[in-house]
Formats: structure tokens, C-alpha cells, sequence
């Protein structure tokens, strides 16, 4: 797995396997998110737009943007609101402004209430139009501001006056009636000039009146992110989380589980594979207690980066498999052919394996098997054995551990003959005839009592 790339089938087999693990981890995101949100009241957030006539260049829109979250603008907001314990700065925070095609600055404004959101929304925009309207007139007198358009009307009532009298002049062709309707139009056309030319000079004419295009909207919901997405988010973390924790853990995996690995480690060579019916418990710790317990709560009692087990063939092929298996050992055994068959204690797959292999065992070798746990490995002292055996199952043990049995094996003067491999299969429905069932073969595989060897 450590070389394996992380496809599809690993992250459903993780799935698969740990459902009940990520279920419970999900189940406690959720908490924490739902724990979140208490600590997070909820809050709603709602905008107002404000129309800014005339041409405007990008950088002033972005002015009258930064104007619009500034203390001048949001101060008197605050005041005019008068909200108990919250001050200017603190509602700096709950403002915001951008700039909308159009030339539209949309103000939001959230708070802890819709009602309270709206009214935020709404003082600000109309704080700004306030604010830009006295900035448009030079000055901070709300008379000023009018001098401009005052001006304005009485050129029009002046435009006025001047054609009652251009029509009141004699209709006549003398060369006085000519002379003065020539005066006011020269007249007429001075005053549209220097109306024109002070529009030009007063560029805040023409973009001042800034309009609060209606009253903003009352939210209907809270703004993100919500109790229910922070209690999504939360279960989704949580399980994100402990499936890549398992990549990771099986990417950092160093147990051995090619063949010439696992015979490298021993300093043997292997001599073949053999097939052992799967059953549920073969991946399980053995242990009793509360750890386990909780490890079978929490699903965590079976090992997950194992692969699916294939189909194997019937009993009697699996039986030919193993027949063979002592045929090879006794042609390479000088006499007498005894043998003691090594399994690491906690691989249930190999102890059925040399079970197996004991009661196939009719016409030699001999073979006695004996349990050595990885921690401290010990093996009995050799008697009459030709050689020790090692029966284990892949992806199971480390190198580190393999080599502390080989020379476990090495201090009690057993040279390791040969490896065998168990592998896990699907066995079909059907049985042949007269064999004997898996547990008659485990009851051979009996612990040989230590009498020396290496710690």
C-alpha cells in the first residue's frame, strides 16, 4: 500500500470497512459544528442601493465606495440610530460597500436581526446621499447647496422675459425693429454660454443629487455561514479528515507484502502459497476487555487494507495445493524430516494455514507447530527438527519484525528452510465429501513450550 497509487477502490474499501468509525466521526463534527454555531449567533445581512447620476469614472466610484464605510459617513449613521452599547467603530465592522454597473453603490448591512439590518442598511445609504450632497456644495450650510439651482431659475424666468419681448418688438422690417431683436438674441445666446460654461466650471452640479433607489429589502434568512452549514461542514470535515488520515496511515504502512520482500527479511527463500478459507474473524485481534470492546464499536477490529479476497477453488483443489506443498519440503529435507513450523502469534490466516499443512502432512515431514510473538520473539531449542518453516500471511508484519523471528529461529539452531505464504480466499458453497472441517485441522496446530532462544 505504501507504493500503491490511492485509487477509487482503496477510498471505497476504506469506506466499506470503517463505515461504522466514519459515522461516529461524522456524528461528532456535526457536534462540534452545531457547538460552533452556539458560540456564533446567527446573523442577517441585507443592502441598500444609492444612484449616482451623471458620468463617473471608475476611481470616483471607488471614492464615494470608501466614503461610504468611512466614520463621517457611518458615525452619524450611528448616532441618528442611537443603538444601545454599539458605537461607530463597531458598526464599521457590519458595513460594507461595492460598486455595483450603473453607477450603483450597493451598501450592506448586517446585524443580529433582520429588522435591525434593514434600518442599518437604510441610515447609511441616506447618511451618504446627506454627506455627498454637502460636499457638492462647497460647504456645510444646507443654504448653499440651493444657490446653485436659484441661479439656474432665473436665467430660464430671464430666457423668458426676453422672448415676451422679442415677440412685443415691431414685427415690422425697420431697421430699429431688427436691431433690437438681434440685441436679444446676442442677449439670449450670452446667458445659455455662461450658463453652460458654469456647469462645466462646477463639475458637482451635474453629480450631486445622489438617490437612495427605495428602502432595503428585510432578510429572510441568516447570513452564511448558517447553523445548518456549520453543521454540515463540521460532519463533512470530520469524515474528509479520517479518510485521509487512513491514506496517509497506509501510505506510512511498512508492512511487507510482495513475496520476495517477505523472504528477504527472513533470509530464505519462498516456497510457495496456499490458500485458507476466509472468515470474518481472520482479520480480527484477538483481546477481550474493554479496548475491545470499543475497537469492535468502533468498527476498528478488522483490518481494512486488506484486498477483497479472490475466489478460490474447491476443497479439493486447496487440498492438492497443500499435498504438494509437503511433497516439496520432504524432497528437500535430509533425514529425519522433522521440521518446526514457525507462526507469528496474532495471524490467524497462517495459524489455519499450518493446521492445514499438519494434516496433510501423512507421510512426512514431521512437523510441530509453535507460536512466536514479533514482540519477543522466542523459538525452542532445537531437538530434532531438520529446519524451522515459517508460515505467515502478507501485509501482516514488517521487516523489522520478520528479521527478529529469523534470528530468533538463528539463536536456537533452526536454519529457516523456507517461507510459505497464506493468502485469504472466498471458498465456494459447496464442500468436498468427507473432509474434515477447518477447526478439526486448527486443533493440530499445537504451542511447543520454549526451552531457550533469544529475546
Amino acid at each position: 500500500m505504501s507504493e500503491d497509487t490511492i485509487r477509487l477502490v482503496t477510498i471505497g474499501r476504506i469506506i466499506r470497512r470503517r463505515r461504522r468509525l466514519l459515522t461516529i466521526l461524522a456524528v461528532v463534527g456535526a457536534l462540534v459544528g452545531y457547538g460552533t454555531s452556539l458560540l456564533f449567533p446567527p446573523r442577517y445581512t441585507t443592502s441598500a442601493s444609492v444612484l449616482l447620476p451623471g458620468q463617473w469614472e471608475e476611481r470616483e466610484l471607488l471614492t464615494q465606495v470608501d466614503i461610504a464605510t468611512s466614520s463621517a459617513v457611518v458615525d452619524r449613521a450611528a448616532a441618528t440610530l442611537g443603538w444601545k452599547g454599539v458605537s461607530g467603530g463597531e458598526l464599521r465592522d457590519q458595513v460594507s460597500a461595492k460598486a455595483a454597473d450603473g453607477n450603483i453603490i450597493k451598501i450592506s448591512g448586517t446585524a443580529d436581526t433582520p429588522a435591525r439590518a434593514q434600518q442599518l442598511a437604510d441610515q447609511v445609504a441616506q447618511e451618504l446621499v446627506r454627506f455627498a450632497a454637502r460636499i457638492a456644495g462647497g460647504s456645510t450650510d444646507p443654504e448653499a447647496a440651493t444657490g446653485s439651482e436659484a441661479l439656474r431659475q432665473k436665467v430660464a424666468e430671464t430666457n423668458r422675459r426676453i422672448t415676451d419681448l422679442a415677440n412685443a418688438a415691431d414685427p415690422g422690417q425697420t431697421v430699429e425693429s431688427v436691431q433690437a431683436r438681434t440685441e436679444l438674441e446676442k442677449l439670449r445666446t450670452a446667458l445659455q454660454e455662461a450658463m453652460k460654461k458654469l456647469d462645466e466650471a462646477d463639475p458637482a452640479a451635474n453629480k450631486a443629487g445622489m438617490v437612495v433607489m427605495g428602502p432595503a429589502a428585510r432578510p429572510a434568512g441568516e447570513a452564511p455561514p448558517t447553523r445548518t452549514q456549520l453543521i454540515v461542514s463540521g460532519a463533512l470535515l470530520f469524515f474528509l479528515l479520517a479518510v485521509i488520515g487512513h491514506l496517509a496511515a497506509a501510505r506510512m504502512n511498512r508492512r511487507l507484502r510482495t513475496e520476495p520482500e517477505i523472504a528477504a527479511a527472513l533470509g530464505s527463500v519462498l516456497l510457495g502459497t496456499v490458500d485458507v478459507p476466509g472468515e470474518r474473524r481472520a482479520h480480527r485481534p484477538e483481546g477481550r476487555g474493554p479496548r475491545a470492546r470499543i475497537r469492535w464499536l468502533l468498527g476498528v477490529d478488522i483490518r481494512w487494507d486488506m484486498p477483497t479476497p479472490q475466489t478460490s477453488g474447491d476443497e479439493a483443489g486447496r487440498q492438492i495445493r497443500y499435498r504438494r506443498m509437503c511433497a516439496r519440503l520432504r524432497d528437500q529435507l535430509p533425514a529425519p524430516r522433522r521440521l518446526l513450523v514457525v507462526v507469528p502469534d496474532g495471524d490467524e490466516t497462517a495459524r489455519r494455514a499450518a493446521g492445514q499443512l499438519v494434516a496433510e502432512a501423512e507421510s512426512g515431514p514431521l512437523l510441530r507447530v509453535v507460536g512466536v510473538s514479533v514482540d519477543r520473539p522466542m523459538v525452542p531449542d532445537r531437538d530434532t527438527e531438520s529446519g524451522a518453516l515459517v508460515v505467515l500471511s502478507a501485509g501482516s508484519w514488517t521487516a523489522e519484525e520478520l528479521a527478529g523471528i529469523a534470528e530468533a529461529c538463528a539463536d536456537a539452531g533452526h536454519e529457516v528452510v523456507g517461507v510459505v505464504l497464506a493468502v485469504t480466499v472466498r471458498a465456494r458453497p459447496t464442500r468436498a465429501a468427507g473432509h474434515p472441517p477447518d477447526d478439526a485441522t486448527v486443533a493440530l496446530a499445537v504451542r511447543g513450550h520454549a526451552t531457550g532462544g533469544s529475546v
